[in-house]
């Protein structure tokens, strides 16, 4: 054999490797179909699970994900966030007093 000559070309080898290839192939790109598609319904399938009070809007901005990305990260924080439990604990937060300020009083001066 010289340098010259391709290694497993007319062989039968040559044909296992190339199904093998071709194999391998086929099996990658379905497995990032799939990968990629399990993730980008994500927001659904959790909108589903929480029993979400705004599961068509997060199916909409998924479905619409597919052509702008962003919209797809924004259905992800709807479907994942609870907005009414979040607005709750805000006014919560607001209306409570801050425990390091001192009221006041009219006789003491500065």
């Amino acid at each position: 054999m010289s340098l010259v000559s391709i290694p497993f070309v007319n062989n039968t080898a040559d044909t296992v490797l190339h199904g093998v290839a071709a194999f391998v192939l086929i099996l990658s790109i379905s497995a990032a179909v799939i990968a990629f598609w399990k993730i980008h319904e994500l927001p659904i399938h959790k909108a589903h699970a929480t029993e979400h009070r705004q599961i068509g809007l997060i199916t909409i901005l998924t479905w619409i994900g597919f052509v702008w990305h962003w919209v797809w990260v924004l259905a992800t924080i709807i479907a994942f966030i609870d907005f009414e439990k979040a607005i709750i604990h805000l006014r919560e937060i607001w209306q409570e007093k801050p425990s390091n300020v001192k009221e006041k009083t009219g006789g003491e001066s500065c």
